[in-house]
């Protein structure tokens, strides 16, 4: 029996590579009365309507989104699902608020069903403001990787995720040991990575919280699985810096730490990265790995502004994604991020063009996490993952949009004041799946709490 297919219109907007200018035309193609022709799940046809409606069956379904906009699905490179009930809580700074606040909530994801619930919940989050990949640190316990895991699995979606190791520095709920992190690490792994489009990923969640012993255990698991995403953090706080380099006296500064226990990569995820000296991004550019920016976390905590621009500029340039840091960042929405990151580029002095933002949510992360081959763009033979965004979502954008001219304005308007309501609809795999209930349709999960 030959799998049905869907014929979806709209205008179409995928990038080919990073673009150079807001005059870059040849970075990205542009279809104004496009369509995407999806068959189990992958795109098989992409272009002008007129052309992809011509080879479709006869027994095709079309779904008609003009006048608004279609874009590979937005992508977040570094995110926590067990911070949802932590978003917006007050600190003075990084550390304070994972011991105030962070700390103690992950204590609860030992219990499968509050991890079952928000892995629900964070899913619909993320999908309600069009983002359909992630790369997500669950919470010590395989618990929570299981329940994150498995609501991918239901879902179809394409994220990547580990179970946290951290054997020190925490409360007691939290702590696994050396040899308990790289076995319930390898268990994951066995379980979920590859079922269905699961990515399981190498999670020492940052040398302060992880011994010299665990991290050489983390550096065992990168050694038989190469192939695997290594997630942590570097560098986010100056406080954090220096106590780092307390309890590793011998590392020439915080991102050798990595280096020498052998998790320092071209698939080396790490968080925030604000501060570094220029040997550190000298080694972080030689190893391939990618420095992942946070800006409403960046911003929301104090922990700095991240210099982008400057680490493109570089001799030895720096491989940049973007990522919303929940729950540290304040928004789900991708778009809320690059309406951050630009901020913080304008008070460095620098300039993020839309496009260039645009770029970074889709392909540019895609790259990032080395599956541009999938997703990250409206490609034939890529991954059906996309989303419909309507820059008039709002009455204030509706009025705005009565004077937009241009795409790159459009494209800026939507960055700009932007938000899930913009989210038209989110297609994983080629099945519509943006949630439409909302809180206040669900009053016994507010008693409940």
């Amino acid at each position: 029996m030959t799998a049905a297919q869907t014929l979806i219109r709209g205008r179409l907007l995928s990038f080919l590579r990073s673009p150079e200018g807001l005059d870059d035309t040849a970075s990205y193609d542009y279809c104004g009365d496009g369509a995407l022709l999806v068959e189990g799940g992958i795109i098989i046809a992409v272009g002008p309507y007129a052309e992809v409606s011509a080879q479709a069956g006869a027994e095709v379904a079309e779904i008609d989104h003009r006048p608004h906009l279609i874009l590979p699905g937005l992508i977040d490179c570094h995110v926590h699902f067990p911070q949802m009930q932590v978003i917006g809580s007050y600190a003075a700074n990084l550390l304070e608020w994972l011991n105030a606040y962070t700390f103690p909530e992950e204590c609860r994801f030992v219990e499968s069903a509050h991890a079952a619930r928000i892995a629900t919940k964070f899913f619909d989050e993320l999908l309600r403001n069009g983002t359909t990949t992630a790369a997500a640190f669950c919470s010590v316990h395989k618990t929570s990787a299981d329940a994150f895991f498995a609501e991918s699995l239901k879902r179809g979606t394409r994220m990547i995720a580990g179970k946290v190791m951290m054997d020190r520095n925490a409360p007691q709920g939290l702590l696994d040991t050396p040899q308990s992190g790289y076995d319930e690490t390898r268990a994951v792994i066995a379980e979920w990575h590859g079922k269905g489009r699961n990515h399981v990923a190498i999670t020492p969640r940052f040398a302060i919280t992880s011994t010299p012993e665990q991290m050489t255990m983390a550096g065992a698991l990168a050694r038989e699985f190469p192939d695997l995403h290594i997630q942590t953090h570097l560098s986010e706080n100056h406080d954090e810096i220096a106590y780092t380099g307390s309890l590793y006296p011998d590392a020439a500064d915080y991102t050798d730490i990595y280096a020498h226990y052998g998790l320092l990569g071209p698939k080396t995820l790490l968080g925030h990265a604000i501060h570094l000296s220029e040997r550190e991004a000298d080694a972080i550019s030689d190893a391939g790995a990618i420095a992942v920016h946070c800006p409403t976390s960046n911003l929301f905590l104090g922990s700095g502004l991240f210099p982008l621009k400057a680490f493109q500029r570089r001799s030895k340039p720096l491989r940049i994604a973007v990522a919303t840091d929940i729950g540290g960042g304040s928004s789900y929405s991708m778009l809320k991020t690059m309406d951050e990151a630009y901020k913080i580029q304008q008070l460095l002095g620098e300039r993020l063009n839309p496009l260039e933002s645009f770029y970074h949510m889709t392909l540019g992360n895609a790259e990032a996490l080395a599956l541009s081959d999938r997703i990250g763009t409206l490609a034939v033979g890529s991954d059906a993952d996309f989303v419909v965004l309507d820059a008039a979502a709002t009455p204030a954008m509706a009025l705005r949009m009565e004077t937009v001219k241009t795409l790159a304005e459009e494209l800026f308007l939507l960055q700009t004041l932007g938000d899930d309501r913009s989210t038209v609809e989110t297609y994983v795999a080629g099945r519509r799946s943006k949630p439409r209930e909302t809180a206040s349709q669900l009053p016994e999960e507010q008693e409940a709490r």
